[in-house]
């Protein structure tokens, strides 16, 4: 059902694909089998690492007392007052269930606030036709924006020219685009790859005042991994909404959209409504998820080992004569190697790791569970898989050495 969960995207035909158990940084597959994920870590929904004892009990209590009812629950004003307290430039909350959500309501919320249609964007957001929109009439588009090749069947092609891609780091394509354009909304991530350059985000922060456009950063995978909140604390820039997910509930649904009132009181002349927003688990997960996080300093920790595993990267392409390249915010980090075979290098990485006991391809999602013990048996399993790709960068046939075909590099149709 995800395509990031893909078997493809991994090892078509070898990877295992289901699990039994989580626990910690290790998952165990329908045999039994257990292996130490040094992959996605569920998409990066669980920076604490999965199954963690005191969020789960928090679940549990909930389940015990009852987690629906005619009425609301506590919970959801709590974690409401939490996030305004971490970030106090806004002043009201939505809570939903996925991230895919969260960027609906926001963007819905926001051209309610502007009273202008059409959106500029950069980055990742998700599924709905707002965003898919992108692609009507050039399906590449979206090619430089996490997922190529996503076709927008199903999308009503009069969305065509409501919404225009600018990439990172590129003032100038969004500076046309607002001049070219009736832009009420701007949406984009804080930072994926790389970091803002020449003063970026404050340059949009000006531009979006003076032109009256609502400001959106989209925090659901950068949130909380580099700062106890959004990344943009780190910047010192303010959007006009914000929204968060992914960890917040260390592998529970629940996301949060956060605002200015002055935008956020748009949504009560909208209609945004979900009969499972409103039930108890994902706030109350939320609510311990921070809890732990405050106290253990998660995200200086993860931050940190993400920052080991891109030396233990560069140490070992150098031991072997590789050229890599690094991307990703610490946390979230990863490596291409620079060859035409890169595809088939992560492929080779997979398989040969999958052998010995990694969920690991080219790119660690960093938790609290991943110890300095986990991390040097990794780099002891990489060595020789990189000594493998040196051998085939002097001249020995990559295909020879893979078990199945080359993985997906992004969305493909599944006959």
């Amino acid at each position: 059902m995800l395509l990031s969960k893909r078997a493809e995207m991994f090892l078509p035909n070898l990877w295992p694909a289901y699990f039994s158990k989580a626990k910690g940084c290790r998952v165990w597959d329908l045999d039994g089998r257990e292996y130490v994920d040094m992959s996605i870590m569920g998409i990066g929904t669980n920076i604490l690492g999965y199954g963690h004892p005191e969020v789960d009990e928090a679940v549990r209590k909930v389940i015990d007392a009852g987690n629906m009812s005619t009425l609301n629950c506590p919970e959801e004003v709590y974690l409401a007052e939490q996030l305004i307290e971490l970030h106090p430039w806004a002043d009201m909350v939505r809570l939903t269930r996925s991230g895919g959500e969260a960027n609906a309501v926001a963007i819905r919320i926001a051209r309610a606030a502007s009273g202008r249609d059409k959106v500029a964007f950069c980055g990742y957001h998700g599924w709905h036709d707002w965003y898919l929109a992108a692609n009507l009439g050039d399906e590449k588009t979206l090619a430089g924006h996490l997922l190529p090749g996503l076709e927008p069947k199903g999308v009503p092609t009069n969305l065509k020219n409501t919404i225009f891609p600018f990439n990172y780091n590129t003032f100038n394509e969004l500076e046309t685009i607002t001049s070219q354009h009736d832009i009420g909304v701007i949406i984009m991530e804080v930072s994926r790859n790389k970091g803002p350059e020449n003063s970026f985000l404050e340059k949009i922060r000006q531009l979006a005042t003076a032109k009256g456009i609502v400001l959106i950063f989209d925090e659901c995978t950068s949130g909380f991994r580099q700062t106890f909140g959004g990344l943009h604390k780190e910047y010192g820039v303010e959007p006009d909404m914000a929204m968060f997910g992914k960890s917040m509930g260390n592998g529970y649904a629940i996301n949060a959209v956060i605002g200015r009132r002055a935008v956020m009181e748009a949504a009560q002349s909208s209609f945004i409504s979900s009969t499972f927003w409103t039930e108890r688990i994902g706030p109350t997960a939320a609510l311990k998820t921070l809890e732990v996080m405050e106290r253990l300093k998660s995200w200086e920790k993860i931050t940190k080992t993400g920052h080991q595993i891109r030396k233990g990267w560069l140490q070992l392409a150098a031991k072997h004569g590789l050229d890599v390249e690094l991307w990703g915010l610490p946390a979230l980090s990863g490596f291409t190697i620079k060859s035409p075979h890169a595809l088939a290098y992560k492929t080779l990485i997979t398989q040969e790791m999958l052998d010995k006991g990694y969920l690991a391809a080219n790119s660690v999602y960093v938790c609290t569970e991943h110890s300095p013990d986990i991390v040097e048996g990794y780099f002891s399993a990489l060595d020789s898989v990189f000594g493998l790709i040196k051998a085939c960068e002097e001249g020995r046939d990559v295909t020879t050495l893979l078990r199945g075909p080359v993985c997906h590099a992004g969305f493909k149709r599944l006959n």
